[in-house]
C-alpha cells in the first residue's frame, strides 16, 4: 500500500463523498475524554471537517486541528463558526510538524492507516518530535479485521510503529464509525448512506 496523494483527500472533502464524515465525533474518542485521557496542550492530527477539535475546544481544552486537506480545513472552520464555538485549525503535513516537544495530547482519529509502510515512520517520528516527554498518542484506526471500509492495518504494524522511543501503554479493540459512499458501497455490500461500525484499533502511545 501506498500513502494516497493530498488531492484525493481535497477532492473526497469537496465532493462530500468521504466516507468517515459522520458529522459527529467517533464514539472512541468520546470515550477518551470522558475517561480522561486526553490532557494539556492538544494536537488534532488529521482532524477533517473538524468534528473532534471543535468538541475539545468547547470543553475548554486547548487545541489545535490540523489537516494536509485545504478544502478540509475551510469546512472545519465553517463548521466552527455555525456551532459558535471559537475552535483553531490550520493546513499543516502531520508528516513534518515542528519537534519542539510542544503538545501533551496527540489525538488520530483515522490518519495512521492511510500511510504507506514507506510513509508512516515518517509520520510516528513527527508525532514523536510534537510531543513533550511523557506526553501521548491516541490513535484510531482501521483493523484488519474489517471488511475493506478504508484502509487498514494489522495489529503488528501498529507495535512496530510505536516500538522504538514510545512506550506501547495500551492497543484495544474498539470500532471506528463511518458512513457507506458511493466509493465503498461495492466493497462492503452494503447500501449507500448506511452507518457501520467497522472493527478498529485504539492505540495509547507515550513518548518515551
Amino acid at each position: 500500500m501506498t500513502t494516497p496523494p493530498r488531492e484525493r483527500f481535497n477532492q473526497a472533502y469537496e465532493t462530500h463523498t468521504a466516507p468517515w464524515v459522520i458529522g459527529e465525533p467517533q464514539p472512541a474518542v468520546i470515550a477518551l475524554e470522558r475517561t480522561g485521557r486526553i490532557r494539556g496542550r492538544v494536537l488534532d492530527a488529521g482532524c477533517g471537517l473538524g468534528e473532534h477539535t471543535i468538541m475539545l475546544a468547547g470543553l475548554g481544552y486547548d487545541v489545535l486541528g490540523i489537516d494536509y486537506a485545504p478544502s478540509a480545513v475551510e469546512q472545519a472552520r465553517e463548521n466552527a463558526a455555525a456551532k459558535g464555538v471559537a475552535a483553531r485549525f490550520g493546513v499543516a503535513d502531520a508528516t513534518d510538524l515542528p519537534a519542539d516537544g510542544g503538545y501533551d495530547t496527540v489525538l488520530d482519529s483515522a490518519l495512521f492507516h492511510v500511510f504507506g509502510d514507506d510513509d508512516r515512520p515518517r509520520y510516528v517520528a513527527s508525532l514523536h518530535g510534537a510531543l513533550t516527554p511523557g506526553g501521548y498518542a491516541h490513535v484510531l484506526a482501521l483493523s484488519d479485521a474489517g471488511r475493506g471500509f478504508g484502509p487498514e492495518v494489522s495489529e503488528a504494524q501498529v507495535r512496530a510503529a510505536f516500538a522504538d522511543g514510545w512506550e506501547l501503554e495500551a492497543l484495544d479493540t474498539v470500532t471506528y464509525r463511518g458512513v457507506v459512499t458511493p466509493t465503498v458501497a461495492d466493497g462492503v455490500g452494503l447500501e449507500v448512506g448506511t452507518v457501520v461500525d467497522e472493527p478498529a484499533w485504539l492505540a495509547r502511545a507515550r513518548r518515551l
